[in-house]
């Protein structure tokens, strides 16, 4: 039986809060249960004083110097911290790169289809890669490639609902032509 290869997925670390006797140390600028700023006393002294409101101290910022303290309820804080980068996900917007093949040797009706399928993708602002490879005896006339695809590429800007712009202008890698557009509004 055939196994399938799968690309790991990247793990993204999430936020660590260091709380309660953990915190190394020996002072730090608290931050009270209501936000308002204490200023700077020793880690002991807040610990104590976020055990009466039972509560938990938790290192907010580890990098300044003294380290930021805050009581808070460390579940609701990271309920929050989960919430924000959730939001923060959810706006992000993502592009896909999509791939259109020509040759030298294409007919009239394969360039009006490809002309479509670029439309399509270019509406919904995913870029486009259009590719040309030469093959065997193509190879003596790159100028050919050139011309198809700058054809290609005017008869896209000629569509009046597309504003098209080179990501990546048009490059020769071997005998590979290759150039990105994206639709810019």
């Amino acid at each position: 039986m055939r196994r399938k290869w799968r690309k790991a997925k990247p793990k993204i670390e999430k936020k660590k809060f260091v709380s309660g006797e953990r915190i190394r140390s020996r002072e730090v600028f608290l931050i009270d249960e209501s936000g308002v700023q204490v200023g700077v006393i020793s880690t002991q002294e807040a610990l104590n004083r976020a055990k009466e409101l039972e509560l938990e101290l938790i290192l907010v910022n580890p990098k300044s110097d003294p380290p930021v303290a805050k009581i808070a309820d460390l579940g609701q804080l990271k309920y929050e911290a989960d919430k924000r980068a959730h939001k923060q996900k959810v706006q992000q917007k993502k592009t896909d790169t999509k791939e259109l093949r020509l040759s030298v040797r294409i007919s009239a009706h394969d360039l009006g289809f490809r002309l479509n399928q670029a439309e399509k993708f270019l509406a919904k602002d995913n870029k486009l890669k259009i590719e040309l490879i030469l093959k065997g005896r193509e190879r003596q006339h790159p100028e050919k490639a050139r011309e198809v695809i700058d054809g290609f590429v005017d008869k896209l800007r000629q569509k009046e609902n597309l504003n098209i712009a080179e990501d990546q202008p048009l490059t020769k890698q071997g005998r590979r032509f290759t150039i990105v557009l994206m639709n810019k509004k």
